[in-house]
Protein backbone atom coordinates (compact mmCIF):
# COMPACT_ATOMS: atom_id res chain seq x y z
CA UNK A 1 0.00 0.00 0.00
CA UNK A 2 1.17 3.23 -0.80
CA UNK A 3 1.87 5.91 2.35
CA UNK A 4 -1.00 8.22 2.76
CA UNK A 5 1.37 10.99 2.70
CA UNK A 6 2.84 10.38 -0.62
CA UNK A 7 -0.12 9.25 -2.48
CA UNK A 8 -1.69 12.48 -1.55
CA UNK A 9 1.50 14.73 -2.88
CA UNK A 10 0.45 12.33 -6.12
CA UNK A 11 -2.93 12.54 -6.61
CA UNK A 12 -2.68 16.38 -5.81
CA UNK A 13 0.10 16.61 -8.58
CA UNK A 14 -2.40 15.19 -11.09
CA UNK A 15 -5.30 17.58 -10.34
CA UNK A 16 -6.58 19.90 -12.90
CA UNK A 17 -6.64 23.53 -11.92
CA UNK A 18 -10.14 23.44 -10.59
CA UNK A 19 -10.53 20.72 -9.28
CA UNK A 20 -12.05 19.04 -6.11
CA UNK A 21 -9.05 17.65 -4.61
CA UNK A 22 -9.26 15.89 -0.78
CA UNK A 23 -9.09 18.29 2.30
CA UNK A 24 -10.44 20.38 3.83
CA UNK A 25 -12.68 23.41 2.51
CA UNK A 26 -15.13 24.75 4.40
CA UNK A 27 -14.54 27.42 7.11
CA UNK A 28 -16.45 26.75 10.41
CA UNK A 29 -14.70 28.34 13.04
CA UNK A 30 -11.07 30.00 13.87
CA UNK A 31 -8.43 29.82 14.98
CA UNK A 32 -8.12 25.79 12.71
CA UNK A 33 -8.88 22.76 15.05
CA UNK A 34 -5.61 21.56 14.19
CA UNK A 35 -4.12 24.21 15.84
CA UNK A 36 -5.95 22.86 19.22
CA UNK A 37 -4.37 20.51 22.08
CA UNK A 38 -4.68 18.87 25.35
CA UNK A 39 -1.97 21.32 26.70
CA UNK A 40 -4.51 23.48 26.77
CA UNK A 41 -7.28 22.16 28.96
CA UNK A 42 -6.83 23.71 31.85
CA UNK A 43 -8.01 26.28 30.31
CA UNK A 44 -11.29 25.13 29.93
CA UNK A 45 -11.92 24.01 33.55
CA UNK A 46 -10.95 27.80 34.78
CA UNK A 47 -13.43 29.29 31.80
CA UNK A 48 -16.36 27.38 33.26
CA UNK A 49 -15.29 28.74 36.25
CA UNK A 50 -16.20 32.01 35.98
CA UNK A 51 -19.43 34.11 35.63
CA UNK A 52 -19.67 35.00 31.45
CA UNK A 53 -19.16 38.43 30.78
CA UNK A 54 -22.39 40.29 30.63
CA UNK A 55 -24.85 40.50 27.92
CA UNK A 56 -23.29 37.00 26.61
CA UNK A 57 -26.14 34.90 24.76
CA UNK A 58 -25.68 31.14 26.00
CA UNK A 59 -26.85 28.00 23.52
CA UNK A 60 -26.76 23.93 23.52
CA UNK A 61 -25.18 21.76 20.97
CA UNK A 62 -25.88 18.12 21.33
CA UNK A 63 -24.27 15.42 18.79
CA UNK A 64 -26.47 12.44 18.23
CA UNK A 65 -23.30 10.31 16.12
CA UNK A 66 -25.94 7.12 14.92
CA UNK A 67 -26.67 6.70 11.86
CA UNK A 68 -28.68 4.16 9.42
CA UNK A 69 -25.38 4.04 7.19
CA UNK A 70 -22.20 6.31 6.34
CA UNK A 71 -22.03 8.38 3.28
CA UNK A 72 -19.42 8.03 1.46
CA UNK A 73 -18.84 11.83 1.77
CA UNK A 74 -19.07 11.57 5.45
CA UNK A 75 -16.47 12.89 7.60
CA UNK A 76 -18.07 13.33 10.86
CA UNK A 77 -17.73 10.91 14.12
CA UNK A 78 -20.97 8.60 13.25
CA UNK A 79 -21.43 5.45 14.04
CA UNK A 80 -23.63 2.67 12.24
CA UNK A 81 -25.27 -0.51 13.11
CA UNK A 82 -25.99 0.48 17.05
CA UNK A 83 -28.60 -1.19 18.57
CA UNK A 84 -31.25 0.39 21.20
CA UNK A 85 -28.71 -0.57 24.16
CA UNK A 86 -26.23 1.43 22.74
CA UNK A 87 -28.25 4.40 22.20
CA UNK A 88 -29.79 4.37 26.01
CA UNK A 89 -26.67 4.56 27.34
CA UNK A 90 -25.27 7.25 25.28
CA UNK A 91 -28.57 9.27 25.63
CA UNK A 92 -28.05 8.37 29.52
CA UNK A 93 -24.13 9.85 29.07
CA UNK A 94 -25.65 13.28 27.50
CA UNK A 95 -27.64 13.80 30.61
CA UNK A 96 -24.77 13.03 32.46
CA UNK A 97 -22.59 15.11 31.09
CA UNK A 98 -24.98 18.04 30.89
CA UNK A 99 -25.59 17.53 34.42
CA UNK A 100 -21.65 18.53 34.95
CA UNK A 101 -22.01 21.42 33.39
CA UNK A 102 -25.22 22.26 35.78
CA UNK A 103 -23.36 24.23 38.85
CA UNK A 104 -20.86 25.72 36.75
CA UNK A 105 -20.47 29.19 37.36
CA UNK A 106 -20.77 30.05 33.57
CA UNK A 107 -24.05 29.03 33.64
CA UNK A 108 -25.36 31.32 36.38
CA UNK A 109 -28.01 33.14 35.79
CA UNK A 110 -28.31 32.24 32.22
CA UNK A 111 -31.02 30.54 29.92
CA UNK A 112 -30.36 29.02 26.68
CA UNK A 113 -31.02 31.17 23.78
CA UNK A 114 -30.87 28.22 21.13
CA UNK A 115 -30.71 24.18 21.16
CA UNK A 116 -29.18 22.63 18.57
CA UNK A 117 -29.41 18.05 17.46
CA UNK A 118 -26.73 17.36 15.06
CA UNK A 119 -25.67 14.60 13.90
CA UNK A 120 -25.03 11.85 12.51
CA UNK A 121 -28.55 11.28 12.65
CA UNK A 122 -30.47 12.77 15.42
CA UNK A 123 -33.93 11.08 14.19
CA UNK A 124 -32.68 7.93 14.21
CA UNK A 125 -33.84 8.04 17.90
CA UNK A 126 -37.21 6.44 18.84
CA UNK A 127 -40.09 9.35 19.68
CA UNK A 128 -40.20 7.75 23.53
CA UNK A 129 -35.83 8.23 23.64
CA UNK A 130 -35.89 11.66 22.20
CA UNK A 131 -38.71 12.45 25.29
CA UNK A 132 -36.91 10.90 27.76
CA UNK A 133 -33.38 12.72 26.41
CA UNK A 134 -34.90 15.79 26.43
CA UNK A 135 -36.27 15.35 30.12
CA UNK A 136 -33.13 14.53 32.17
CA UNK A 137 -31.42 17.48 30.09
CA UNK A 138 -34.31 20.08 31.18
CA UNK A 139 -33.67 18.53 34.57
CA UNK A 140 -30.19 20.95 34.45
CA UNK A 141 -30.71 23.54 32.10
CA UNK A 142 -34.23 25.10 30.99
CA UNK A 143 -34.42 25.92 27.19
CA UNK A 144 -38.16 27.46 27.91
CA UNK A 145 -36.86 30.57 26.72
CA UNK A 146 -34.95 29.43 23.41
CA UNK A 147 -35.69 31.31 20.22
CA UNK A 148 -34.75 28.52 18.04
CA UNK A 149 -35.27 24.66 18.87
CA UNK A 150 -33.35 22.79 15.42
CA UNK A 151 -33.51 19.32 14.88
CA UNK A 152 -31.56 17.83 11.93
CA UNK A 153 -33.75 14.62 10.57
CA UNK A 154 -32.58 11.98 8.05
CA UNK A 155 -36.30 11.19 5.70
CA UNK A 156 -36.07 7.74 5.98
CA UNK A 157 -36.15 7.58 10.05
CA UNK A 158 -38.74 9.85 10.46
CA UNK A 159 -42.59 8.50 11.30
CA UNK A 160 -45.70 10.59 11.97
CA UNK A 161 -45.25 9.59 15.73
CA UNK A 162 -41.58 10.47 15.97
CA UNK A 163 -42.55 14.22 14.36
CA UNK A 164 -45.29 14.67 17.03
CA UNK A 165 -42.64 13.77 19.52
CA UNK A 166 -40.56 16.55 17.81
CA UNK A 167 -43.31 19.03 18.65
CA UNK A 168 -43.81 17.93 21.92
CA UNK A 169 -40.34 18.57 23.04
CA UNK A 170 -40.42 21.70 21.99
CA UNK A 171 -38.75 22.08 18.41
CA UNK A 172 -39.11 25.13 16.32
CA UNK A 173 -37.08 24.51 12.86
CA UNK A 174 -36.43 20.99 11.33
CA UNK A 175 -34.04 20.46 8.91
CA UNK A 176 -34.20 17.73 6.31
CA UNK A 177 -31.35 15.95 5.13
CA UNK A 178 -32.70 15.33 1.32
CA UNK A 179 -29.21 16.10 -0.48
CA UNK A 180 -30.23 15.72 -3.69
CA UNK A 181 -34.21 14.46 -5.30
CA UNK A 182 -32.62 11.63 -7.60
CA UNK A 183 -32.44 8.07 -6.48
CA UNK A 184 -29.39 7.36 -8.63
CA UNK A 185 -27.17 10.04 -7.18
CA UNK A 186 -28.77 9.22 -3.38
CA UNK A 187 -27.48 5.36 -3.90
CA UNK A 188 -24.58 6.48 -5.61
CA UNK A 189 -23.46 8.45 -3.02
CA UNK A 190 -24.59 6.35 -0.23
CA UNK A 191 -27.02 8.00 1.09
CA UNK A 192 -30.01 5.63 3.60
CA UNK A 193 -33.00 7.26 2.33
CA UNK A 194 -34.86 7.88 -1.62
CA UNK A 195 -36.58 10.23 -2.92
CA UNK A 196 -40.09 8.64 -1.76
CA UNK A 197 -39.15 8.91 1.78
CA UNK A 198 -38.13 12.03 1.20
CA UNK A 199 -41.41 13.16 0.10
CA UNK A 200 -43.58 11.35 2.44
CA UNK A 201 -41.49 12.70 5.42
CA UNK A 202 -42.05 16.63 4.59
CA UNK A 203 -45.47 15.93 3.87
CA UNK A 204 -45.62 14.64 7.81
CA UNK A 205 -43.69 17.55 8.86
CA UNK A 206 -45.47 20.30 6.85
CA UNK A 207 -48.39 18.63 8.49
CA UNK A 208 -47.42 19.12 11.95
CA UNK A 209 -47.35 22.73 11.52
CA UNK A 210 -43.50 23.20 12.35
CA UNK A 211 -43.07 26.87 11.92
CA UNK A 212 -39.51 26.71 10.19
CA UNK A 213 -38.96 23.46 7.41
CA UNK A 214 -35.46 23.81 5.70
CA UNK A 215 -34.12 21.18 3.09
CA UNK A 216 -30.40 20.45 2.94
CA UNK A 217 -29.24 20.22 -0.92
CA UNK A 218 -25.79 19.26 -2.05
CA UNK A 219 -24.25 20.47 -5.21
CA UNK A 220 -21.84 18.54 -7.22
CA UNK A 221 -22.87 15.10 -5.25
CA UNK A 222 -21.06 12.13 -7.27
CA UNK A 223 -23.35 11.42 -10.32
CA UNK A 224 -24.50 15.00 -10.02
CA UNK A 225 -25.41 16.33 -13.87
CA UNK A 226 -27.27 19.52 -14.93
CA UNK A 227 -30.14 18.29 -16.03
CA UNK A 228 -30.49 16.72 -12.10
CA UNK A 229 -29.35 19.83 -10.34
CA UNK A 230 -31.98 21.89 -12.62
CA UNK A 231 -34.95 19.38 -11.89
CA UNK A 232 -33.96 19.15 -8.33
CA UNK A 233 -33.62 22.58 -7.73
CA UNK A 234 -37.47 22.45 -9.43
CA UNK A 235 -38.67 20.31 -7.17
CA UNK A 236 -37.80 21.86 -4.56
CA UNK A 237 -39.05 24.81 -4.79
CA UNK A 238 -42.55 23.12 -5.38
CA UNK A 239 -42.35 21.89 -2.00
CA UNK A 240 -41.55 25.28 -0.92
CA UNK A 241 -39.69 25.27 2.59
CA UNK A 242 -39.53 27.98 4.40
CA UNK A 243 -35.36 28.03 3.80
CA UNK A 244 -33.09 25.76 1.43
CA UNK A 245 -29.29 25.55 2.66
CA UNK A 246 -26.89 24.17 -0.54
CA UNK A 247 -23.96 22.96 0.14
CA UNK A 248 -20.83 22.53 -2.12
CA UNK A 249 -19.42 19.31 -2.15
CA UNK A 250 -15.99 18.57 -0.90
CA UNK A 251 -13.58 15.92 -0.01
CA UNK A 252 -12.06 15.96 3.74
CA UNK A 253 -9.69 12.95 4.10
CA UNK A 254 -11.34 10.89 6.08
CA UNK A 255 -14.72 9.93 3.38
CA UNK A 256 -15.01 6.68 1.26
CA UNK A 257 -14.11 8.71 -1.76
CA UNK A 258 -11.40 10.59 -0.13
CA UNK A 259 -9.49 7.19 0.58
CA UNK A 260 -10.51 5.68 -2.87
CA UNK A 261 -8.79 8.86 -4.35
CA UNK A 262 -5.38 8.68 -1.81
CA UNK A 263 -4.80 5.05 -1.50
CA UNK A 264 -6.13 3.40 -4.87
CA UNK A 265 -5.24 6.68 -7.29
CA UNK A 266 -8.71 6.80 -8.52
CA UNK A 267 -9.85 10.43 -9.77
CA UNK A 268 -11.72 12.78 -8.17
CA UNK A 269 -15.15 11.52 -8.89
CA UNK A 270 -16.68 15.12 -7.69
CA UNK A 271 -17.39 18.34 -10.33
CA UNK A 272 -14.59 20.52 -10.11
CA UNK A 273 -15.34 23.96 -8.19
CA UNK A 274 -16.32 26.34 -11.20
CA UNK A 275 -19.28 23.92 -11.88
CA UNK A 276 -20.39 23.55 -8.48
CA UNK A 277 -20.43 27.02 -7.89
CA UNK A 278 -22.30 27.82 -11.03
CA UNK A 279 -25.08 25.49 -10.13
CA UNK A 280 -25.48 27.33 -6.73
CA UNK A 281 -25.36 30.21 -8.64
CA UNK A 282 -28.57 28.68 -10.66
CA UNK A 283 -30.34 27.67 -7.74
CA UNK A 284 -30.23 31.04 -6.05
CA UNK A 285 -31.27 32.71 -9.40
CA UNK A 286 -34.49 29.75 -9.41
CA UNK A 287 -35.22 30.51 -5.84
CA UNK A 288 -34.86 34.63 -6.18
CA UNK A 289 -37.25 34.34 -8.85
CA UNK A 290 -39.74 31.97 -6.81
CA UNK A 291 -39.54 34.85 -4.03
CA UNK A 292 -36.82 33.72 -2.17
CA UNK A 293 -34.10 35.82 -0.57
CA UNK A 294 -30.38 35.15 -0.49
CA UNK A 295 -29.22 34.70 3.58
CA UNK A 296 -26.12 33.22 3.33
CA UNK A 297 -23.49 31.83 1.27
CA UNK A 298 -25.59 28.95 1.51
CA UNK A 299 -28.97 29.61 2.17
CA UNK A 300 -31.83 31.12 0.91
CA UNK A 301 -35.17 32.11 2.46
CA UNK A 302 -39.12 32.81 1.83
CA UNK A 303 -39.84 35.81 4.28
CA UNK A 304 -36.42 36.64 5.87
CA UNK A 305 -38.70 38.19 8.56
CA UNK A 306 -40.58 34.71 9.67
CA UNK A 307 -37.00 32.47 9.43
CA UNK A 308 -35.13 32.71 12.54
CA UNK A 309 -31.75 31.59 12.25
CA UNK A 310 -30.44 32.33 15.93
CA UNK A 311 -27.83 29.03 15.98
CA UNK A 312 -25.92 30.74 13.31
CA UNK A 313 -26.77 34.59 14.11
CA UNK A 314 -25.46 33.75 17.76
CA UNK A 315 -22.73 31.99 16.86
CA UNK A 316 -21.14 34.34 14.60
CA UNK A 317 -21.45 37.05 16.80
CA UNK A 318 -19.54 35.43 19.29
CA UNK A 319 -22.12 33.64 21.67
CA UNK A 320 -21.44 30.70 24.03
CA UNK A 321 -22.12 26.97 23.10
CA UNK A 322 -21.68 24.05 24.93
CA UNK A 323 -21.37 20.92 23.08
CA UNK A 324 -22.12 17.65 24.79
CA UNK A 325 -21.54 14.08 23.24
CA UNK A 326 -18.77 12.46 21.51
CA UNK A 327 -16.58 14.69 19.32
CA UNK A 328 -18.88 17.82 20.21
CA UNK A 329 -17.27 21.14 19.89
CA UNK A 330 -17.82 23.75 22.76
CA UNK A 331 -16.70 27.90 22.45
CA UNK A 332 -16.90 29.57 26.03
CA UNK A 333 -15.59 32.72 27.15
CA UNK A 334 -12.67 32.73 24.32
CA UNK A 335 -12.07 29.20 24.64
CA UNK A 336 -12.69 26.58 22.06
CA UNK A 337 -12.44 22.96 23.15
CA UNK A 338 -13.59 19.50 22.22
CA UNK A 339 -14.44 16.68 23.53
CA UNK A 340 -13.15 13.15 23.19
CA UNK A 341 -14.12 11.73 19.79
CA UNK A 342 -14.45 7.76 20.89
CA UNK A 343 -17.56 6.23 21.62
CA UNK A 344 -16.44 4.33 24.88
CA UNK A 345 -13.71 6.78 25.85
CA UNK A 346 -16.41 9.61 26.02
CA UNK A 347 -19.08 7.42 27.95
CA UNK A 348 -16.68 6.03 30.49
CA UNK A 349 -15.33 9.72 31.08
CA UNK A 350 -19.48 10.96 32.16
CA UNK A 351 -20.05 7.73 33.69
CA UNK A 352 -16.90 8.58 35.70
CA UNK A 353 -18.44 11.94 36.44
CA UNK A 354 -15.77 13.37 34.80
CA UNK A 355 -15.88 16.26 31.30
CA UNK A 356 -15.19 13.95 28.67
CA UNK A 357 -12.98 16.84 26.85
CA UNK A 358 -10.35 16.17 24.56
CA UNK A 359 -8.18 19.26 23.16
CA UNK A 360 -8.66 23.24 23.71
CA UNK A 361 -7.57 26.48 22.61
CA UNK A 362 -7.72 29.67 24.94
CA UNK A 363 -8.02 32.62 21.61
CA UNK A 364 -6.73 36.11 22.48
CA UNK A 365 -9.06 39.81 21.48
CA UNK A 366 -8.07 39.62 18.25
CA UNK A 367 -8.34 35.77 17.19
CA UNK A 368 -11.75 36.47 18.83
CA UNK A 369 -12.57 39.30 16.45
CA UNK A 370 -11.07 37.79 13.29
CA UNK A 371 -13.07 34.38 14.27
CA UNK A 372 -16.25 36.76 13.93
CA UNK A 373 -15.05 39.00 11.19
CA UNK A 374 -15.24 35.73 8.93
CA UNK A 375 -17.70 33.90 10.33
CA UNK A 376 -19.93 36.97 9.31
CA UNK A 377 -18.42 37.59 6.59
CA UNK A 378 -20.14 34.29 5.05
CA UNK A 379 -23.51 36.25 5.47
CA UNK A 380 -22.22 38.50 2.27
CA UNK A 381 -22.41 41.93 4.20
CA UNK A 382 -20.98 43.17 7.11
CA UNK A 383 -20.88 46.18 9.30
CA UNK A 384 -17.57 47.82 10.18
CA UNK A 385 -19.41 50.09 13.07
CA UNK A 386 -20.08 46.69 14.09
CA UNK A 387 -16.13 46.26 15.17
CA UNK A 388 -15.69 49.60 15.99
CA UNK A 389 -18.17 49.64 19.17
CA UNK A 390 -17.60 45.68 19.82
CA UNK A 391 -13.33 45.48 19.32
CA UNK A 392 -12.40 49.06 18.86
CA UNK A 393 -11.21 48.26 15.24
CA UNK A 394 -11.44 49.30 12.23
CA UNK A 395 -11.19 46.37 9.96
CA UNK A 396 -11.03 48.26 6.70
CA UNK A 397 -8.07 49.69 7.70
CA UNK A 398 -6.85 46.64 10.03
CA UNK A 399 -7.31 44.44 7.05
CA UNK A 400 -6.98 47.04 4.44
CA UNK A 401 -4.51 44.14 2.31
CA UNK A 402 -6.95 41.29 1.94
CA UNK A 403 -10.28 43.28 1.58
CA UNK A 404 -8.31 45.66 -1.43
CA UNK A 405 -7.74 42.53 -2.96
CA UNK A 406 -10.77 41.13 -2.35
CA UNK A 407 -11.93 44.71 -4.34
CA UNK A 408 -9.72 44.46 -7.20
CA UNK A 409 -11.21 40.56 -7.99
CA UNK A 410 -14.72 41.95 -7.88
CA UNK A 411 -15.13 40.33 -4.91
CA UNK A 412 -15.98 42.80 -1.96
CA UNK A 413 -16.79 46.35 -2.11
CA UNK A 414 -17.79 48.91 0.36
CA UNK A 415 -19.48 52.47 1.10
CA UNK A 416 -19.01 53.63 4.59
CA UNK A 417 -19.60 50.97 7.11
CA UNK A 418 -21.32 48.80 4.72
CA UNK A 419 -19.65 46.09 3.27
CA UNK A 420 -20.87 43.65 1.17
CA UNK A 421 -19.78 40.47 -1.02
CA UNK A 422 -20.87 39.88 -5.00
CA UNK A 423 -22.32 37.02 -5.55
CA UNK A 424 -19.09 35.07 -7.23
CA UNK A 425 -17.22 36.22 -3.86
CA UNK A 426 -20.45 35.28 -1.72
CA UNK A 427 -19.69 31.47 -3.61
CA UNK A 428 -16.61 31.54 -3.24
CA UNK A 429 -16.39 32.43 0.40
CA UNK A 430 -14.45 29.22 2.08
CA UNK A 431 -11.26 30.16 -0.41
CA UNK A 432 -11.60 34.01 0.53
CA UNK A 433 -11.27 33.93 4.15
CA UNK A 434 -8.09 32.51 4.76
CA UNK A 435 -6.47 36.15 3.96
CA UNK A 436 -7.62 37.63 7.21
CA UNK A 437 -6.12 34.75 9.01
CA UNK A 438 -3.21 35.41 11.48
CA UNK A 439 -0.04 34.75 9.30
CA UNK A 440 0.55 31.26 11.13
CA UNK A 441 -2.91 30.07 10.64
CA UNK A 442 -2.64 30.56 7.02
CA UNK A 443 -2.20 26.95 5.14
CA UNK A 444 -2.46 24.95 7.99
CA UNK A 445 -4.62 21.73 7.89
CA UNK A 446 -8.48 22.70 9.46
CA UNK A 447 -8.86 19.77 11.54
Amino acid sequence: MVHMAQAQRQTLETQPEGATGVGSYFVSNYPPFSTWSPHHLPAVQEVLDRRAEPGTPVGLYLHIPFCRKRCKFCYFRVLTDRNSRDVDRYSEGLAREMGLYRDRAVLDGRSLRFVYFGGGTPSFLSADQLRKLVERLRASVSWDDAEEVTFECEPGTLSQKKIEALREIGVTRVSLGAENLDDRILKENGRAHLSEEILRAYGWIRDAGFPHVNIDLISGMVGETQENWTDCVRKTIELAPDSVTIYQMELPYNTVYSREILIEGRPTPVAGWEQKRAWVAEAFDAFKEAGYHVSSAYTVVKDPKACNFSYRDSLWHGADMIGIGVSSFSHVGGVHYQNLDRFDAYLDAVEAGLLPLSRALPIGPDERMIRELILQLKLGRIDAGYFRDKFGREILDDFREPFESLKREDHVDWDGDAVRLSRQGLLRIDELLPRFFLPEHRGVRAT
